[in-house]
């Protein structure tokens, strides 16, 4: 499809000259920029990250490491309650 975009001449000479130095045409720049900044456009917002919150332990305490959960959620709630 051919249209017609309104570019400052320092953006326009700027885009000709990335082309002539890499082999390629004025066209390709701008569809590859173009298609650059919509992919962007379409992830919306920045991918998460979780943040490391690692403690300092000795790894699994000795009496929970067969992962019985009624000892596992007896240690939870030790102190809390009745």
């Amino acid at each position: 499809m051919k249209t017609t975009i309104d570019i400052s001449n320092s953006l326009f000479k700027e885009a000709r000259a990335l082309a002539e130095k890499n082999s390629t045409t004025f066209r390709a720049v701008v569809e590859s920029a173009l298609r650059l900044f919509l992919g962007t456009q379409k992830r919306g917002r920045k991918v998460f990250k979780l943040k490391k919150h690692s403690i300092n332990g000795k790894g699994l305490v000795e009496e929970l490491a067969e992962g019985d959960w009624s000892k596992v959620r007896s240690k939870i709630y030790e102190g809390h309650g009745t």
